[in-house]
């Protein structure tokens, strides 16, 4: 009998032991899966938010380019202009003009029906009086929001405030102010909204998960089905309840999984750019004759939230074909200021290369931004080289004044990529460039019996009778270093001395290359001093 006791006893403290680790570890399992899915809530509202900021300023942008027009109000040219800016934003859906507070015309064309301006919900800080809900006078289609500036007015449909990408389950509400709703997807439930609305806060009730976001006067609202974090959580502890000391990490590691971003690619990139996602990494670049390292080519990588790191080849094509390329150039400056501008101040014989695209070169619109940028820093002009393809050098003549007004504020400016473009022979010839730099498939095939491998020396000559500085770029062999270097050609950069690196990493590289090499080298002091 004692013997039975002690085995029952010993049975039931088993399954103690056994049942209540198992407990602990589902009710954390729960706990933490309705903080991260509340989490992952506030993130999709947070990226409505930001996509309502945008579409609200590019609607609002448009107004004001409206109501700066020097046309005969509803004169044909003034109607036209109205309809080419409809088309060519990717928000409004009409514009109307409105005279004695009775529209007069829209981008439909000239109107006979009296139509008086609509209420106004509220006004915003910057004088734009908003219409929640409006039904356009000509077209008759869906409710819009209306945004007016003075005698003007644009439609929006309010899909373009909450134009994220989210899981069908998911339900958005945005709300601007006077808890003014603005535009909803996926059907959220009014009265839930609005629960929510009078006391926002992230929870979860009998039927639903929610979380809120708020920033710069709007309130975004997600809800999901609490049956579908019950869905997931029942199948993930069918999967972990033999493993009760994994069910944790397990569970975290499918919320992360789910949480990642779902923003259309070029949605995604657009919020990047708002948050400053970008980081820059740092390629040295040597004299080849010495090995001292002269400076290096400010690179960009893109940092995703979850610090995973996007290669520029994913992200610089959409960012050039959506004009993003530009903000994105602005802030690579912003960014190599902070991180070596003091490294540039001590150090007058470091430089740091930028790539331009091609919208920069032929506008010119980055050298008053560089100059200003530089004006309080004490960074020389000399120090900060541009480098761009020859794709950037298509518009000859805005090309050739962008880079003499360059080089007449100090910058160096060097050709990129040379050999892989259009007319090569012809922006050497025709435009005031400092260097060239030579693509890294003509370097790959140095000591190689390819058609291509003449045309490397060929390259080298070219420059050199032009009095150019050469560049090599993608150097991976001390074979390809000697060649280049019997040939004279003044830098090289690429993974035989070192890959892009962080800014620390660089500011170290750079400063054993002082210490081993000493001072910079007498060749590049035209364009430094």
């Amino acid at each position: 009998m004692r013997r039975l006791r002690i085995i029952v006893a010993a049975v039931a403290l088993a399954l103690v032991e056994a049942i209540i680790p198992i407990a602990v570890m589902l009710y954390f399992s729960w706990t933490l899966a309705v903080k991260n899915e509340q989490n992952r809530l506030a993130l999709f509202a947070d990226r409505a938010i930001t996509r309502a900021n945008i579409s609200f300023s590019e609607a609002a942008n448009t107004l004001r380019i409206i109501a700066a027009s020097k046309f005969q109000p509803c004169s044909a040219d003034h109607i036209a202009q109205m309809r080419i800016l409809t088309i060519n934003s990717p928000v409004v859906e009409e514009i109307g003009y409105f005279e004695n507070r009775m529209l007069k015309c829209t981008s439909w064309g000239e109107t006979d029906e009296r139509v008086a301006q609509a209420h106004v919900d509220y006004t915003t800080a910057g004088g734009v009086d908003v219409t929640v809900r409006i039904r356009p006078a000509v077209s008759q289609g869906n409710h819009m929001m209306g945004l007016q500036y003075g005698p003007y007015n644009v439609l929006v449909n309010p899909v373009r405030f909450v134009d994220v990408v989210v899981d069908k389950s998911i339900r958005l509400a945005i709300f601007g102010q006077n808890d003014a709703l603005i535009g909803e997807l996926n059907a959220p439930d009014p009265t839930l909204t609005a629960s929510i609305l009078a006391e926002p806060r992230n929870g979860i009730d009998d039927e639903n998960l929610f979380a809120v976001a708020q920033q710069d006067g709007w309130t975004a609202i997600a809800v999901e089905p609490r049956a579908e974090i019950l869905v997931n959580l029942k199948r993930e502890q069918m999967l972990l309840l033999p493993a009760g000391a994994f069910i944790a990490a397990f569970i975290i590691g499918i919320v992360i999984w789910f949480s990642r971003k779902r923003l259309s690619p070029l949605g995604e990139l657009t919020i990047a750019v708002q948050k400053r996602e970008f980081v820059v990494h740092y390629q040295p670049i040597v004299e080849l004759k010495t090995g001292i390292c002269v400076g290096a080519e400010a690179l960009v990588r893109w940092r995703r939230p979850d610090g995973s790191l996007v290669r520029p080849d994913l992200f610089i094509p959409l960012a050039e074909e959506s004009g993003l390329i530009m903000a994105i150039t602005d802030q690579v400056l912003d960014v190599v200021i902070a991180e070596l501008g003091k490294l540039l101040v001590d150090d007058r014989s470091l430089h740091i290369a930028i790539n331009l695209c091609a919208a920069d070169i032929k506008s010119g619109r980055i050298l008053p931004v560089i100059q200003k940028a530089l004006a309080s820093t004490g960074i020389r002009t000399e120090q900060i080289w541009l480098e761009a393809t020859e794709r950037g050098f298509m518009d000859i003549s805005a090309a050739r004044e962008t880079i003499e007004q360059a080089r007449a504020s100090g910058h160096s400016v060097a050709i990129d990529d040379f050999g892989t473009g259009y007319s090569s022979l012809q922006y050497l010839q025709e435009l005031p460039l400092d260097a060239l730099k030579i693509d890294k498939s003509f370097i790959d095939v140095i000591g190689k019996d390819t058609a291509t491998s003449s045309v490397t020396s060929h390259i080298i000559d070219m420059a050199k009778s032009l009095k150019l500085f050469t560049v090599a770029e993608g150097i991976e062999s001390q074979d390809q270093a000697d060649y280049l270097n019997a040939r004279d050609v003044d830098f090289g950069q690429g993974w035989l001395f070192s890959k892009a690196l962080p800014a620390s990493e660089f500011v170290a590289f750079y400063r054993r290359s002082k210490e081993k090499f000493g001072a910079g080298p007498a060749v590049i002091q035209r364009a430094i001093a």
